[in-house]
């Protein structure tokens, strides 16, 4: 049977059991954690030779946890990552080559080239693509209906749509603002359609301190000035809460708004508007960051790297695969060529009750970036940037020590260029 941790729980690893995978990821949200449990409760009672156990570890922490894992030799067997954290993992020493699992996967279901991309290094594939996730704006349909306001396309139209749908009670845009991932990856986001996608020289270096780069930073600082007071301490979870109540209007964020939004707001699922991220009104370019989100095989036993690339085949046949997709209905997107239509999967009630969005969410994927693997790149150091939560950090310098645009770009060149040496 499964057993599940909480992430104060074991930390697990290559030698707790001879006869079982462990592994770990960070989606820590009820609904998620138990549908992972139910997967593998399913995939265990297949009699593999090497059943599974979950334990969930969190965002915050788990870059101190697996350099502690690796420097005890306690890793996991199997661990869910993004692009630059797998950097981050590799460079501790830890990872197995997985060509050969998703060679299969690809000749199988055709997995998109977003998706594979970020983990492909020294003709290797360092990680099994499972799910993507993608950025969009949401806003409450009604509120922009009472001031007369269509969704906004652009910056200068979201800055104004910020400032005229706040009012008493209400925020015009609820923004994080904490030095987490969360902050980095919508600043991203606004990076990329301001053209400041790829900051990174062809060597390598850190080419960070540009015009676009500023751009996209004072257009944050200035929406910062519509979000709720307290955004310094914002990370997921609070700017939905904030569209959800009404306490905000507009957010940027990603798919997992779409199923507690009618519950949690008491309205029709209509009101949820979802649009493009707005665009630089100069040079702008459609785009969201976007995440393959994969499995790393980290155990040295080769009987057991089998056994972890069979468990990971499994989950992406396609009785399996709509199951896993909808831990998060909205949030985990495919990366399969033919999953958008995977019936298992589009059936799912919170998709049918938001097609348009799915649909949109889909499209905007295709023009979605990640730092250090733009067009191709693959920086193997930036998990000690995004480890850092630089961009954060850089939001922080201005939101609530005074920096302007322009000194917090040249502080972000500085520390970033610092963290890689």
């Amino acid at each position: 049977m499964l057993a599940l941790s909480a992430c104060s729980g074991s930390s697990g690893g290559s030698d707790s059991g001879d006869q079982e995978l462990v592994l770990w990821h960070m989606e820590g949200t009820p609904n998620r954690v138990a549908a992972f449990e139910s997967l593998a409760e399913k995939y265990n009672e297949t009699d593999p030779e090497y059943p599974v156990t979950v334990q969930v570890q969190d965002w915050d922490q788990v870059y101190t946890k697996i350099a502690g894992a690796a420097q005890s030799g306690k890793q996991p067997d199997i661990l869910f990552a993004i692009p630059d954290f797998a950097t981050y993992v590799r460079n501790l020493g830890l990872g197995q080559p997985v060509t050969d699992v998703v060679d299969t996967l690809d000749a199988d279901y055709g997995l998109i080239d977003a998706a594979k991309a970020p983990y492909q290094d020294e003709d290797e594939y360092w990680a099994v693509p499972l799910y993507g996730m993608v950025q969009m704006l949401w806003y409450r349909a009604d509120k922009l209906a009472a001031a007369g306001i269509e969704a906004p396309t652009t910056w200068s139209e979201l800055v104004d749509a910020a400032a005229a749908l706040t009012t008493d009670g209400t925020s015009g845009i609820a923004l994080p603002a904490g030095k987490n991932l969360a902050t980095d990856q919508v600043l991203y986001s606004l990076m990329i359609t301001g053209g400041a996608a790829n900051f990174f020289t062809e060597d390598g270096q850190v080419d960070i301190d540009t015009p676009e780069t500023v751009a996209a930073f004072n257009l944050y600082k200035e929406l910062l000035q519509y979000s709720p007071a307290d955004s310094a301490n914002y990370a997921w979870g609070e700017p939905q809460a904030a569209l959800n109540s009404g306490a905000a209007a507009m957010a940027i964020e990603k798919g997992q708004y779409l199923a507690p939004f009618a519950e949690e707001s008491g309205l029709d699922p209509s009101q949820l508007g979802c649009a493009p991220i707005p665009v630089a009104d100069q040079g702008g370019e459609p785009g969201s960051i976007y995440y393959s989100n994969g499995a790393m095989v980290l155990s040295d036993d080769e009987a057991k790297q089998a056994g972890a690339g069979e468990f990971l085949e499994w989950l992406l046949q396609p009785e399996n695969y709509g199951d896993f997709l909808n831990a998060e209905p909205g949030l985990f997107l495919p990366v399969t060529s033919d999953g958008a239509e995977l019936e298992q999967w589009r059936s799912n009630e919170v998709l049918t009750t938001y097609a348009d969005c799915v649909d949109a969410m889909l499209e905007q994927a295709e023009t979605g970036e990640l730092f250090g693997f733009v067009d191709g790149q693959y920086i193997d150091a930036i998990g000690e940037i995004s480890g850092q939560n630089f961009l954060a950090q850089a939001i922080q310098q201005m939101y609530v020590n005074g920096m302007s645009a322009e000194e917090a770009a040249a502080w972000t060149q500085e520390q970033m260029q610092a963290a890689i040496g």
